[in-house]
């Protein structure tokens, strides 16, 4: 008897079955985004992305589209006229596209409002073939510091990343990596770690100088601690970490970086934006 949720996804080499709704969904949202007309510059992330640096397939509920907050309008307007309804479900990185059951998620940062889609995003995109259809997915690197962020009580996609560093360390361009991440390395830090303890023998996919640049800098934190640094806890989990800000007294930068975000999504014909 398993002891975890049997409906969960499970990693394999073999592509999912996916269902005929789902593959139709899917290629109508890469055709309404690829047709002529004004540009909707956009790569794709999430499942399809990690196989293609991986070979691992995994069943995904939806297909991922990392796209600059700019051009959701525009997006939006084309999946419209290709039948999908369209809302923004999280104005500081997240919008959806519905047809019937399915959907597709456009996505423009990161959750905790801490990294913002730009054009070099989809300009670093790697030529790929999703369900038959030419277009780009997501860089290593962006995959790497995104999926960094992930560290929810119900979603963690550590896997993901140690996944990546298996398949990939040796030739990420680690400086971008550092860049994405920037003023959070410690996460970095924290996922590079994992990946030592589940592959013990494969540290070595990881630059030295990564290894030295960060546990130096980990040292000195230890060594040298900033009193007046503020509490992080709801930029991993708003949710396990909210009786740090409700009860305690601690900062909420999540509640911070959300109400001083930069590209807050705003589209006003989307019928779930109440922005």
């Amino acid at each position: 008897m398993t002891h975890w949720d049997p409906r969960l996804p499970v990693t394999s080499s073999q592509e999912p079955a996916w269902t005929a709704e789902a593959e139709d969904c899917y290629r109508a949202a890469l055709r309404a985004l690829l047709a002529p007309g004004p540009p909707v510059p956009f790569v794709v992330g999430g499942a399809f992305a990690i196989h293609r640096h991986t070979g691992i397939w995994r069943t995904t509920k939806d297909i991922d589209f990392f796209i600059e907050p700019h051009a959701v309008p525009e997006a939006f307007r084309r999946l419209e006229a290709a039948g999908f309804e369209t809302h923004v479900e999280d104005p500081v990185w997240l919008a959806k596209a519905h047809r019937g059951e399915e959907f597709v998620d456009l996505i423009t940062g990161v959750g905790n409002a801490s990294l913002v889609i730009d054009s070099s995003w989809i300009e670093r995109g790697l030529p790929e073939i999703v369900l038959g259809i030419p277009c780009r997915v997501l860089a290593a690197e962006e995959c790497i510091a995104t999926k960094t962020f992930v560290a929810f009580r119900e979603r963690f996609d550590g896997a993901d990343v140690a996944h990546l560093v298996r398949a990939c360390g040796r030739t990420i361009d680690w400086e971008r990596v550092f860049h994405l991440v920037g003023s959070h390395w410690e996460l970095l830090y924290w996922s590079l770690i994992l990946y030592a303890y589940i592959y013990p023998a494969h540290t070595d996919a990881v630059p030295d100088c990564v290894w030295r640049d960060l546990s130096q800098r980990f040292e000195q934190r230890l060594r040298q601690p900033d009193k007046n640094a503020p509490f992080r806890g709801s930029l991993v989990d708003p949710r396990m970490f909210a009786i740090d800000v409700d009860e305690w007294g601690e900062r909420n930068l999540y509640r911070e970086y959300c109400d001083h975000h930069p590209a807050r999504l705003r589209v006003e014909h989307s019928i779930g934006d109440n922005e």
